[in-house]
């Protein structure tokens, strides 16, 4: 069911919490728990929720379209891909290409030289799926997509150390400097790379016209060169930094939903 309860008649009308999923609303690429889909079915009672996600909403939903919710059907917003993919109340909002923007022959320098950089990369482990296309941007891997969780967090650690990630944008920063390209850092093994404003502050043109004064955004990637960070700084959002999805809870029950049962 799309929505329970209209946005106006909420006790919060004009408020609208807007969520990262990664860190955020369950562990990365691992399903929400049924603490954190309870605590969203509260919130909802209370005023508007939305996700604001980079992932494809194919990814996404598999993490919270679980315990008997549909995602996109539950959320009264859903942003997939930043908000190049929407949806509001079930139903489909214009959406952006990438491949559109960048053109196809700039696109294949940019791919070929990513690939020709990772096969060149020595790191521990590589697995597959190193460059991910989706529709408003691709996801850059070093690992590869494909990796197992422990495998993740295998690299997330080495990556910490030897900055894998961070040195492979600024080199893509200054090949690519004339693209018009934003290249940020989220989640354990990968960046995104899209056009210049498709970060998550994209998402906030689906709600411009709404009518809600007070937009939270909760997101865990809130540093500079994170993929929350310009929407968590942005001056029409509250932001919210969180390092794990039970922050998260916490804070919506001391913002929101203390004392509700």
């Amino acid at each position: 069911m799309a929505s329970s309860t209209p946005f106006s008649s909420r006790p919060f009308p004009k408020t609208i919490c807007m969520f990262d999923v990664d860190g955020t609303l369950s562990l990365a690429r691992q399903a929400a728990t049924v603490e954190m889909i309870e605590t969203l079915k509260k919130l909802k009672e209370q005023c508007t929720i939305a996700f604001v996600g980079g992932s494809d909403l194919v990814k996404i939903s598999e993490q919270i379209s679980v315990h008997g919710i549909d995602a996109v059907q539950f959320f009264d917003f859903a942003f997939a891909e930043n908000g190049l993919t929407a949806y509001k109340l079930g139903q489909p909002l214009a959406s952006e290409s990438f491949i559109k923007f960048v053109g196809e022959e700039r696109y294949k320098p940019l791919v070929n030289f990513i690939l020709h950089y990772i096969a060149d990369l020595d790191i521990p482990m590589k697995r597959g799926t190193f460059v991910e296309f989706r529709n408003g941007m691709i996801n850059v891997s070093p690992i590869g997509r494909n990796a197992s969780i422990q495998e993740r967090l295998d690299f997330q650690a080495y990556d910490k150390i030897h900055k894998i990630r961070s040195t492979f944008v600024d080199i893509l920063k200054e090949k690519f400097a004339d693209y018009g390209l934003t290249f940020s850092i989220g989640g354990q093994i990968s960046f995104d790379v899209f056009p210049a404003g498709w970060d998550k502050t994209y998402s906030l043109n689906h709600i411009a016209g709404e009518g809600f004064t007070d937009i939270h955004f909760f997101g865990d990637h809130t540093y500079k060169g994170g993929n929350d960070y310009e929407i968590y700084e942005d001056s029409r959002t509250i932001g919210h930094a969180v390092t794990k999805p039970e922050d998260t809870i916490k804070i919506l029950n001391e913002l929101f939903l203390s004392g509700k049962k």
